[in-house]
């Protein structure tokens, strides 16, 4: 891991680089920041990450999933302990953040679907999986999907933190997020195009903080 100073660095020359290519994003900085040191501090005490969001923001959950859960601008190479158990596997795996989205299981899903009120599926799975200690992304371009808010209520009560990427306004879900990150657009396939800079800047730093050599 690098030092402080380092990793200081490292974040502003990431998201200086974020701002140079997508200058809109400018209000969104210091947002981006405090995700990021939430997410820190989460992984850094053993949590795990949970995502969720509807349509094109369950792609963008799945997404982020697959950026943190193997390398992404890094190798990230397995050392240590971890690698000396898992042996001849180690050079063929790579660092991992732990995240689940919660917009797979399939089974359950349709199960749930067919036999309960649809809108609280995320909030079940938060229910079944979440721990204190844990966190919830939420992702919704008008800050409105009610079952992401029902997800987010569910992962406050239960004491997890709390993240929502939505749209300049935030909507509805502002109220239950501890970060709230705003693309600076109101359409929906504008607020569409400005997540996936604005995720992959916080992957970056978070990549950066916990496998930088």
């Amino acid at each position: 891991m690098k030092k402080s100073g380092e990793q200081s660095m490292m974040a502003n020359d990431h998201l200086t680089a974020l701002l140079q290519r997508h200058p809109a994003l400018a209000e969104c900085r210091a947002e981006i920041e405090a995700a990021f040191v939430l997410l820190r501090d989460i992984f850094r005490s053993g949590g795990r990450l949970f995502l969720c969001g509807n349509g094109g923001s369950a792609a963008d959950a799945e997404h982020i999933a697959g950026e943190l859960l193997k390398g992404f601008a890094r190798r990230r190479p397995l050392e240590g302990a971890r690698a000396r158990r898992l042996g001849d596997l180690a050079p063929h795996l790579q660092g991992a953040l732990p995240c689940v989205p919660l917009t797979g299981f399939l089974s359950l899903r349709t199960a749930w679907l067919n036999d309960r009120e649809p809108d609280y599926l995320f909030a079940q799975l938060v229910h079944a999986l979440g721990r204190e200690g844990d966190a919830l992304l939420g992702i919704s371009t008008s800050g409105n999907a009610r079952n992401v808010i029902l997800a987010l209520r569910a992962a406050r009560a239960l004491g997890l933190r709390t993240i929502g990427l939505t749209g300049r306004s935030g909507g509805a879900m502002a109220e239950h997020c501890d970060v709230l990150l705003r693309a600076p657009a109101e359409e929906t396939y504008l607020v569409q195009e400005m997540h996936p800079p604005i995720y992959h800047a916080l992957c970056h730093l978070l990549e950066d903080e916990f496998f930088a050599s």
